[in-house]
């Protein structure tokens, strides 16, 4: 935040820069849970267990005409795909979001993902980084791509299991 003075009186003004960590987080929590209805996958049986969507996106992703897609084609499908590893992160995980400073993005900043490992250091990674990542070894496979993002965080599932 920044001060400004208006009418002799010193008011807080938001910068137009500041990144809205909330607005980011429950975009994409209503994203990842859209895609799991466009797919068929019930909200309350994806909220419930969010491996129950594996299956319907990896269908997705293989009938995909990938060489066909124009532009705003990519930016839907790995938007759709960064939302639900993220979420999955944060559901079977304890993961959260978080912003991490980054003077190389436009913005000065980006949101990350980050959780304590299997030896209680926290590590952050950037889901989209995870599903570039995966577009470079195609065919996209859902569960590589999940268990990537896994191994980044040496991540063991919130809920106790192994």
């Amino acid at each position: 935040m920044k001060w400004q003075e208006a009418n002799g009186k010193a008011c807080e003004v938001a910068k137009t820069n500041e990144p809205d960590l909330r607005g980011w987080i429950e975009e994409g929590r209503r994203n990842a849970i859209d895609v799991a209805g466009m797919l068929g996958v019930p909200p309350e049986i994806y909220t419930h267990d969010p491996m129950s969507l594996i299956p319907a996106l990896q269908e997705y992703v293989s009938r995909a005409p990938l060489d066909e897609f124009e532009q705003s084609d990519w930016v839907t499908l790995h938007s759709d795909l960064m939302s639900c590893v993220a979420d999955y992160l944060v559901r079977k995980h304890g993961a959260r979001w978080t912003v991490a400073e980054d003077p190389a993005a436009p913005r000065g900043y980006r949101f990350v993902i980050e959780a304590a490992g299997r030896d209680e250091q926290i590590r952050r990674i950037d889901p989209i980084d995870v599903v570039m990542k995966e577009f470079a070894s195609l065919p996209i496979d859902i569960t590589r791509m999940l268990a990537t993002a896994e191994l980044a965080l040496q991540s063991t599932p919130s809920d106790g299991e192994s």
